[in-house]
């Protein structure tokens, strides 16, 4: 029978380097089997058990390595040599992956600093990429690949194709699956260390792995233990300033929240300072020094000048975290036919995130400051409560707080159980198993203030005849309540600090699924014997988010809360159940004729019966085709589909502060002349004199929706891999890539809802202004099945080894990714379009960044015991701004201003050296070794460092070191 891609796939496997091609070219050194996706037992016969295996993306057992879909591989080697004590800190740096603007790591801060790692493949989001361990999901809202223990896996698989007929849900920009060790005889430690050359961010890890083997069966028991220190903004020139672009200007600024304070007065106490008036950003703030109790101590704002740099107050380019994990595999033969098998991990994280200390705003946090308080100087009103706005507002940063930290205790547990065995003799193997997965995180906040207390504290207050101050009236005295005085906070510490906040968030997902497949040979055909892959699961998913009373959102608007505004969030609690059953067969077409050494066609198909919405069937068909030995031609059409989550369909109103540029900034179109813009500005001065949010963020109030539907789609891939026999070691792939996906759930962006609103009055209802100058109050974001998004690109991959030499043998990798075209279609809710973001070739602030080029290069080489590696990343030009009407901007400012960046590589060094007496391995390497800088991209355009740190390096030149020994 024909078999030379088991030839090739050894090939490939000598000669691999950083990536594979194959999906499993790294795997078969030494002739042994490559644990299948469903953990088969291997046959007994040595033959058989290296003819039959099954890579991810498929069910079906074959001797072929490569198939119709392509994979992207990255074995344990390969792993340790990095010096990672994560696997998510390596897979963000595969080419395939783009987008990512709220996409998790450690460098994310505002936001982020939970200590997870997402994997956002093709740019289609991480809710679109489907996280496996040995082929079954892994527990989490958002899976977190760093859960799973570095020292446990053996290989990383990761499909670059569309999968919900292998799958089911999720599987639409790929597939990444960590395949487990197993059958280790032995021990082995290993410690870690590193440093930047900043001498911060140290990392410190220590993995131990124990394994036993026999003839009936093995285990494998183990444990880690990693630590990552934090690195500060204000140590890095590019972060410890808050830069802004605006009016054409590259400045540091800061945030209008400042100590001294921002006061927004009516326009003609603003005229007796020789202030510009409010609707233009006129205001008042207090002289440096100046006690503050007389208008004497006030003058001018002076924009940045005066603007509060909170870069260099708390925020961190690397956040800390703490992680530990226990993990036990083992299988055991019951009978010659039937095996037992269980997997199961545990993971603990410690992790924080710390910004500035808590802005204050009285208008948006709903607080009336009032005239009759004993500390105001102005004698008027400021802020809002409830419809009483006045119009007048102060702007503020409570240091006396401390930084708002948010610590993170996330704990991670996974069991995998159950039997399998084959049919008698027969070619068919079957498996049934019981996956159960719990993943809890409580987040733990300070920094806040109790606004129900606050608003007593900053209402009428008298000074008694001894000189003390209290709240309320003479006749009326407020008991317990101390008067602060907002316009200089630091003489009423302790009534801040009596009014200071703690508050936690409990996040619990439990997932159960039980599920059973069979495989095996069906009947022979002239080209080869056609195989049926046939299962069926049971899977129910359980979440339940519990807020704090405090910051529980409270209604009718649900944007406040007894904490700020910022923090006011709902429950959400649900489940769903699913019942799925699938069936895939492989038929050999043709094999040895004139043209096609071998074609060979899969058909796949999956039922899916959600509790939630209904039903759904995705197929797909595949190809491979080798006209001649050398070539293979393979494609594949796959429906796509993702059922919508527990947090989409339940979660009830909840606030954020996302980045906002109001599209009425300036605006002098008189009343009357455009409906459009009158309903996008209603409120707005029409004078030219409207300065948009003074921070450039406004309020979110995100909402689910319990009538959602799966979004559903097409994937298509189309490649050739051409390994030649004239020229030994060398490997090449091309594969083209579409995905259309339809219906796409998601929480409509406040930037887009203001841009439609104003170019085609479409979702003019989310949002509300104030009344009184037209600011905006807050913008509903409802999570909808609205929208489209349409990708292409091409991925391109070369591997080769020259001849081994008097001077050691040397390997040379290239993985890369085109993006050709990154297309977001939004919809009316009537179903018509109203805009694209077009985001090929660009960072947009809603999507992230989707440079057109990126790529992976490597080259390594080793003689004896020695061997080194030199790793380049790549990362293409690309545009902030559109010159579009209703694109972004790159400026606060100005309209349709484009920035454009170029490319950026990063230079990895490693090398290694076994001491084979006592057989001990000593790593030691240099990532980032040219310390390269990543793009400033202002912080009007994002809210991390002044870039974007989902795909830049943050912390720079880093020194690493390992030391593993072997027992």
């Amino acid at each position: 029978m024909y078999r030379p891609t088991l030839t090739r796939a050894v090939r490939a496997a000598l000669g691999g380097s950083l990536t594979g091609t194959g999906a499993a070219a790294t795997a078969i050194l030494g002739c042994t089997a490559l644990p299948a996706m469903a953990q088969s037992p291997a046959p007994s016969d040595s033959s058989d058990k290296l003819e039959t295996i099954v890579v991810t993306g498929t069910h079906i057992r074959r001797v072929d390595m490569e198939t119709s879909s392509p994979v992207f591989v990255i074995d344990k080697s390969q792993i340790e040599k990095t010096g990672k004590l994560t696997v998510g800190d390596l897979l963000q740096q595969t080419p395939a992956i783009a987008g990512g603007a709220t996409a998790s790591n450690p460098q994310v801060n505002n936001g982020g600093g939970n200590g997870a790692s997402t994997i956002d493949l093709r740019g289609l989001g991480p809710a679109r990429t489907l996280i496996l361990v040995n082929g079954r999901r892994l527990t989490g809202p958002s899976p977190d690949v760093n859960a799973i223990p570095i020292n446990l896996v053996e290989r990383v698989e990761v499909l670059k194709d569309g999968a919900s007929a292998v799958y089911g849900s999720d599987a639409i920009g790929g597939v990444v699956n960590f395949i487990l060790r197993r059958d280790y005889q032995g021990a082995e430690v290993a410690v870690d260390y590193g440093v930047s050359g900043k001498d911060d961010a140290a990392r410190h890890g220590v993995s131990m792995t124990l394994g036993h083997t026999s003839d009936r069966g093995s285990i494998l028991v183990g444990a880690n233990y990693n630590k990552q220190e934090e690195a500060l903004a204000v140590d890095r020139d590019f972060a410890k300033d808050a830069l802004y672009l605006s009016s054409g200007v590259a400045s540091p600024a800061g945030s209008s929240r400042t100590p001294r304070g921002r006061i927004v007065l009516p326009d003609a106490m603003l005229a007796t300072f020789g202030c510009t008036n409010a609707s233009n950003g006129g205001s008042v703030t207090r002289i440096p020094g100046a006690a503050g109790d007389s208008l004497d101590d006030y003058r001018c704002f002076r924009g940045a000048d005066d603007a509060y740099n909170f870069q260099a107050v708390a925020n961190r380019v690397m956040t800390p975290q703490e992680r530990a994990s226990l993990f036990i595999v083992g299988n055991y033969r019951l009978t010659d036919s039937v095996e037992a098998y269980l997997e199961a991990f545990h993971n603990k994280t410690s992790s924080s995130s710390a910004i500035a200390p808590l802005p204050f705003d009285a208008r948006t946090d709903n607080v009336l400051i009032s005239a009759d308080n004993v500390y105001n100087p102005f004698d008027i009103d400021f802020g809002r409560n409830g419809d009483n706005d006045t119009g007048r507002n102060l702007l503020l940063r409570l240091e006396s707080l401390g930084n708002r930290r948010t610590g993170f205790g996330v704990s991670t547990d996974q069991l995998n159980m159950g039997l399998r065995g084959g049919f008698g003799d027969s070619s068919w193997q079957w498996d049934a198993s019981f996956t159960y997965g719990h993943f809890s995180q409580v987040s733990s906040n300070s920094g806040f203030l109790y606004r129900p207390g606050l608003q007593a504290a900053l209402g009428p207050s008298y000074i008694d005849s001894a000189g003390v101050a209290h709240c309320g009236t003479p006749d009326a005295t407020i008991a317990g309540c101390i008067p602060i005085n907002p316009f200089n906070p630091s003489l009423t510490p302790e009534g801040f600090q009596s009014l200071s906040a703690q508050f936690k968030n409990t996040t619990t997902l439990i997932q159960r699924e039980a599920e059973f497949n069979a495989n095996g040979e069906l009947f022979e055909l002239p080209a080869g014997v056609a195989s049926l892959a046939v299962g069926a699961s049971y899977r129910k998913e359980y979440q339940n988010f519990a807020p704090s009373f405090l910051n529980t959102a409270i209604g009718p608007d649900y944007t406040s809360c007894y904490l700020a505004n910022e923090t006011c969030t709902s429950p959400i609690v649900g489940d769903f159940d699913v019942k799925e059953a699938y069936a895939e067969v492989f038929l050999p077409v043709l094999r040895d004729v004139a043209f096609a050494q071998s074609l060979n066609v899969t058909i796949g198909t999956r039922f899916s019966r959600y509790s939630t919405f209904g039903n759904a069937t995705n197929s797909k068909i595949g190809f491979e085709w080798r006209p001649v030995e050398d070539v293979l031609v393979r494609g594949t059409i796959a429906e796509v589909f993702r059922a919508p989550t527990i947090s989409n369909l339940f979660a009830a109103p909840a606030s954020n502060s996302p980045t906002f540029q109001d599209p009425c900034i300036g605006l002098d179109v008189p009343v009357g002349v455009n409906a459009n813009i009158d309903r996008a500005c209603q409120f707005v001065p029409r004078d030219g004199s409207f300065g948009g949010p003074l921070n450039g963020q406004t309020t979110g109030l995100v909402t689910g929706n319990a009538h959602l539907q799966p979004e559903s789609g097409k994937a298509f891939t189309w490649g050739v891999v051409y390994d030649p026999n004239w020229l030994d070691g060398l490997s090449t792939s091309m594969d083209v890539w579409r995905f259309a996906l339809n219906d796409n759930i998601t929480a409509l962006d406040v930037n887009t809802i203001a841009q439609q609103c104003y170019t085609s009055g479409n979702l003019c209802e989310f949002i509300h202004r104030f009344a009184a100058d037209g600011q905006v109050f807050y913008i509903d974001q409802p999570t909808l099945n609205l929208g489209r998004i349409d990708t292409k690109g091409v991925d391109l991959g070369v591997k080769y080894r020259l001849p081994e030499t008097a001077f050691g043998n040397f390997r040379f990798g290239v993985d890369a990714t085109y993006t050709a075209q990154y297309n977001q279609t939004i919809f009316d809710q009537s179903g018509r379009p109203t805009g694209v973001i077009y985001g090929a070739g660009h960072f947009n602030r809603q999507i992230g960044n989707f440079a057109r080029w990126r790529g992976l290069g490597s080259v390594s080489w080793d003689k004896g015991n020695w061997d080194a590696s030199w790793t380049m990343r790549y990362v293409g030009g690309f545009r902030l701004g559109s010159l579009r009407p209703d694109g972004d901007s790159a400026d606060g400012t100005f309209k349709n201003v484009v920035v454009d960046y170029g490319a950026r590589t990063y230079h990895n060094l490693q090398a290694g050296y076994t001491i084979e007496p006592i057989n001990t391995r000593i790593d030691v390497g240099v990532d980032n070794v040219f310390d390269k800088k990543p793009p400033i991209l202002y912080q009007n355009n994002v809210v991390n460092a002044n870039t974007d740190p989902v795909t830049f390096d943050t912390v720079g030149r880093y020194f690493f070191a390992r030391v593993s020994v072997k027992f």
